[in-house]
């Protein structure tokens, strides 16, 4: 660490094709947010760069599954994204977005430049094409059986089943998700990054990092490389994206890998322009600023061979300093999802009643930094009240609410003795420390040694018994009171990284602006110093409101359900909903999903195929009313005809039919 440098601290661009769990907040904005405001709070120049990554295949599919736009969706995730991070206090000097002007023009140009340099090579892959809609197919428009385990819903990408990575032509009975035709196969150019050139500056650099790195990180980068680096496609055939500007590749555009890391410099070239001075971006990315990486495990090799492969293909940008690559947060016992609403769903913590302070205390403790971790419902409830509550808060609050019942509100004048001072120069060592360890991203460790910090204090005024000392020996009393004053503040500034809103609320009842890492056991809290409206900083936390934030923080939101186009009533005129009786149902061959329903709709017989096979038997289905849409126009699912489409509820991975709650005839119009 040097007195004065320049730090950027970047977290992963979140893609907006969801919403952020507690998972996302623990594995890279949390440690990001803390670790920037360490360094505002130690002095040095910080910019905090954060954006959202719009681009890529699945929000193409996702757009157009609801009907809508690319820029549409991602314009309404975006919105998503700022205010859950604003409201967690993520402290983004500026949070910016592929899909802009700015980005699309900066990463143009650092291709063209690593063009220029001679690391780009054209090359051919064999691709799905569908000759319905027209189209080359992403990997990920591209469904069909995993060759592995046999899973039907596979993607060209990765069985989600079995997790192996595929390719499109590897999956049995490939079909468009499109419209569900079998593509064609076919060679297509595209344009590499020759990342087999760029190996050898790549594993001089990465040997570099070792003692700054962490072990994990290390590791998995130097494996890309014993594997040897290879070619890598840095274009792919989609409209939504950033276009190629090269002669004979106008109607492809950047693969997303490509251009998202690019929004950490299309985002710090915003921030400059909304500060009114251009080209402050470049003393970040073309001086001497030390560039730090907060990101999940599964984006490093992204952030140590790809992304540090642009910049040296490049030539013109600085390299990383620290890529922390951080591990996983689990939830009781098991990973966080969305289709079984297992987690904590950020959308929910605005609505808890909690301030944003006890998630991120929790969630600072949970950050993995070495091994995956696990939210447990009972230890949250367990560290809010014996370590929030019991230690910080209950000193802040004894000391301050003492202040202000037997002082007139007022910081005494005190005469201190050796014991009043060794207590005071406390302030200085746990700085120390704390700087120390938060510049080595060991912030659990830092979080902890504050809370030390915090115990030495509880016991001071413990042993000073100023209850006693206010009746017998007032002049004691008022020393304690003055050192444990002047701690609060102390302890303010050292957890103000970590619970920004709790630092803010111990310096408003001290009547004192947030000071540096410079103040801290300066005694910057003076004899006669107002104490204002001395509170309890935390609440206690009880089983019965631990059992209300297990219901409402895992509910799942279904935003695409609230982005969908607007119907008109014309729209839905269309729609010849009708009363159906299911006369029987049985398997359809080679699916472990889908059911092939014979039914009746006023007199006549129809066939229909539906995925409601994991929720329903077929002899549980024999007899049922329910509404189907009967004017759909037939399909042909699996070789079997569907004429129509039943209604259902879903809720993450069930299924309830819509049914009639008293008994009408089969064909009744449904309005």
């Amino acid at each position: 660490m040097v007195a004065k440098q320049k730090i950027l601290i970047t977290c992963a661009l979140p893609y907006v094709n969801n919403v952020p769990h507690i998972g996302n907040i623990a594995g890279s904005h949390l440690p990001g947010d803390i670790f920037a405001r360490f360094c505002r709070l130690a002095g040095w120049e910080t910019v905090f760069i954060g954006g959202s990554d719009e681009h890529g295949t699945p929000i193409e599919v996702a757009a157009q599954k609801l009907g809508i736009s690319p820029k549409e969706l991602s314009d309404r995730y975006y919105a998503v994204h700022k205010e859950i991070y604003g409201w967690l206090d993520i402290s983004y000097d500026n949070f910016s977005r592929t899909s802009l002007p700015e980005h699309h023009e900066t990463t143009r140009g650092i291709f063209l430049k690593i063009y220029e340099n001679g690391f780009i090579s054209e090359g051919v892959l064999k691709l799905p094409f569908c000759e319905k809609c027209s189209r080359v197919l992403p990997d990920r428009f591209v469904e069909g059986m995993c060759p592995k385990c046999g899973y039907e819903e596979a993607r060209g990408d990765q069985c989600e089943h079995c997790s192996t990575l595929l390719n499109p032509d590897e999956l049995k009975s490939p079909r468009c998700a499109i419209c569900s035709s079998k593509p064609k196969f076919k060679e297509i150019k595209h344009l590499f990054l020759n990342l087999d050139k760029l190996q050898p500056k790549l594993e001089k650099w990465i040997k570099s990092n070792e003692k700054i790195w962490s072990p994990q990180v290390v590791s998995a980068a130097l494996g890309w490389i014993n594997e040897g680096l290879k070619p890598r496609c840095i274009t792919r055939d989609i409209k939504w994206g950033v276009k190629v500007p090269i002669k004979g590749y106008e109607d492809k555009v950047f693969y997303v890998w490509f251009d998202a890391p690019i929004g950490y410099i299309s985002s710090t070239k915003e921030w400059a322009k909304k500060i009114g001075r251009p080209s402050e971006w470049k003393k970040f990315w073309q001086g001497d600023a030390k560039i730090f990486h907060f990101i999940g495990k599964d984006n490093i090799p992204f952030h140590t061979i790809f992304w540090p492969g642009i910049l040296l293909a490049n030539g013109e940008y600085a390299l990383p300093y620290r890529v922390a690559g951080l591990q996983y947060l689990n939830y009781e016992g098991g990973k966080i999802s969305k289709s079984r609403a297992w987690g904590i769903f950020c959308e929910n913590l605005a609505g808890t009643g909690l301030s944003s302070d006890l998630w991120r205390y929790y969630l600072t403790l949970l950050i993995p930094e070495t091994d995956d971790t696990e939210w447990k419902w009972k230890e949250f409830k367990e560290r809010v009240n014996n370590e929030l509550v019991a230690n910080l808060g209950n000193f802040v609050y004894r000391t301050l609410s003492f202040i202000q019942n037997n002082f007139n509100g007022e910081v005494p004048k005190a005469r201190l003795y050796a014991k009043d001072r060794e207590i005071l120069e406390l302030g200085k060592k746990y700085a120390a420390e704390v700087k120390a360890l938060l510049w080595d991203i060991r912030l659990r460790d830092g979080l902890r040694r504050v809370f030390e910090l915090s115990d030495r204090g509880n016991k001071y005024f413990q042993e000073s018994e100023p209850w006693k000392a206010i009746k017998e020996d007032r002049e004691k009393a008022a020393a304690a009171l003055y050192v444990c004053a002047n701690l609060c503040y102390d302890l303010a500034i050292l957890i103000s990284p970590f619970l920004p809103k709790s630092a803010q609320k111990i310096c408003e009842q001290l009547s004192a602006k947030l000071g540096s890492l410079e103040d801290v056991g300066r005694e910057r809290i003076n004899s006669g110093t107002e104490i204002r409206n001395a509170a309890p900083l935390f609440p206690k936390l009880d089983d019965k409101t631990i059992e209300r934030l297990k219901m409402t923080t895992s509910k799942v939101t279904q935003y695409e359900e609230l982005f969908k186009k607007e119907a008109t009533y014309e729209d839905f005129s269309k729609l010849d909903l009708r009363a159906a009786k299911i006369l029987s149902a049985e398997p359809v061959k080679g699916s472990d999903k889908l059911l092939r329903l014979k039914i009746e709709v006023g007199g006549a017989e129809k066939q229909l195929v539906a995925g409601v096979a994991n929720s329903y038997k077929p002899e549980e289905l024999v007899g049922k009313t329910i509404v189907i849409v009967n004017n759909l126009k037939p399909a042909v699912i699996r070789g079997e005809k569907s004429e129509g489409m039943l209604l259902a509820a879903e809720d993450g991975e069930t299924i309830s039919l819509v049914t009639l709650d008293r008994e009408v005839r089969s064909g009744s119009r449904v309005r």
